[in-house]
């Protein structure tokens, strides 16, 4: 196994070489150039969390975490595509029958396979947006997926749906447009390469082979819960970079208070944790706006890019909870109340 430190080197390498030098480029492009993404799973980083026996890295998630950081501060854009990847494996290694991990599990932690999610829709309140019902070894799934990410450079969307009796149905769908699959491109003003759209179900079918996992509602949200943390590595990385394009400043104590808030933070203190890593990340990109003047205005400068990427994140892997936590750490900034506590 190789150790946590040689691999955020290796990460923090391809994110100097490669990705940095590339990230204006791919912000422009219609979507994250398929070389950089093959260069992750050349180093192994597709299986960052799969277990050895399966060709993975076997990474905690405290590596996952700095591994992330690391690439999100090479360029956000890829890493966000790269991201999407772990759950499934995740779900595959920890939770899914034995037959259908066999059959995916080696291949998506070699990159062979590359995944994306869709379970945005389980967050929102009120009646399920796209439900699975079981018919003659088969599962139809009905209803809208509202962010999937990496399409047209993945293969598979771990799909998450409510069934009849309110469970949780994940499962491997094919990343093809079909009559029972349609796709809606996203047009967003920040990580546009990403392939972020929408899908809409219509009777599309699964086989049971398929399923990774079936579970109840609570055990889920318990889940979602405990991953929050993981996101605001994002943050930390824009962060990251900001910083380092500014040269040394205050905001080096502000981002190493940041992650290690992040880290310490007991699952019902990590909102607050998100949201002051997520404001963090939006001030930092402005103040290296304001450093650059003009020139920070023009498509060729990080600046702009950065700032973009530090508004999407205000918003991306939001909960009600870390929104409330962002707006109530934004009017304590406003009133000059701090918010470092």
């Amino acid at each position: 196994m190789v150790a946590p430190t040689e691999l955020v080197a290796a990460a923090a390498r391809i994110a100097e070489e490669t990705l940095f030098p590339a990230a204006l480029a791919t912000d422009r492009s219609p979507l994250v150039p398929v070389d950089l993404l093959d260069q992750l799973a050349a180093a192994g980083l597709y299986g960052l969390v799969g277990p050895a026996e399966a060709g993975g890295l076997g990474a905690d998630a405290a590596t996952r975490a700095a591994v992330t950081e690391v690439l999100a501060g090479g360029c956000l854009t890829t890493t966000f595509v790269w991201t999407q990847h772990h759950g499934a494996v995740h779900t595959l290694a920890e939770l899914s029958p034995e037959a259908v991990r066999r059959e995916w599990l080696g291949p998506l932690c070699a990159g062979a396979r590359r995944a994306g999610v869709a379970f945005a829709g389980l967050r929102r309140p009120g009646p399920p947006i796209l439900t699975a019902r079981r018919s003659d070894g088969a599962w139809s799934f009905k209803g809208t997926a509202p962010w999937v990410t990496g399409w047209g450079r993945i293969d598979l969307v771990h799909v998450a749906a409510r069934d009849d009796h309110g469970q949780v149905v994940w499962a491997l769908v094919d990343a093809r447009e079909s009559p029972s699959l349609r796709v809606q491109v996203l047009p967003l003003a920040a990580v546009t390469a990403s392939g972020t759209v929408t899908l809409r179900f219509d009777g599309h079918l699964v086989p049971d082979e398929r399923v990774t996992l079936v579970e109840d509602f609570d055990r889920w949200r318990a889940r979602d819960a405990a991953g929050l943390r993981a996101n605001g590595a994002f943050a930390l990385g824009v962060t990251r970079r900001c910083c380092a394009l500014l040269g040394p400043s205050e905001l080096d104590g502000e981002l190493d208070d940041a992650r290690d808030q992040l880290d310490r933070a007991a699952p019902e203190a990590v909102p607050a944790a998100r949201a002051r890593a997520s404001l963090l990340a939006m001030r930092a990109a402005s103040r290296l706006v304001v450093a650059g003047g003009g020139r920070s205005m023009l498509t060729d400068n990080h600046a702009q890019r950065l700032a973009r990427e530090a508004m999407f994140l205000l918003v991306f892997g939001q909960t009600a909870s870390i929104r409330e936590a962002q707006l109530e750490l934004d009017a304590c900034l406003a009133a000059g109340g701090g918010g470092s506590g």
